[in-house]
């Protein structure tokens, strides 16, 4: 097995684990970890195609990603009466 198949492989496991995850953080790692290996795997097996793809996939990934670390930075808890 060649290195090109092996981050084909490694992005796909990324991915399809990254579905499964329940916690949102977790599965934005997963799709942009995944998302990266497979478009190593697209510039090695030259498709652009796949490649314009995965770094679409990616973007909305890290998006997503800092968009729920900033919602949950801001959350504030309700005051205590005096």
């Amino acid at each position: 097995m060649d290195t090109t198949t092996i981050f084909g492989i490694v992005g796909l496991l990324g991915i399809t684990i990254g579905v499964l995850a329940r916690n949102n953080m977790m599965q934005n790692g997963l799709f942009i970890l995944g998302g990266v290996f497979l478009a190593v795997y697209s510039i090695a097996i030259e498709n652009t195609i796949f490649l314009v793809l995965q770094i679409v996939f990616t973007i909305a990934a890290i998006y997503d990603l800092i968009a729920s670390r900033k919602k949950a930075s801001d959350v504030t808890f309700p005051q205590l009466r005096k």
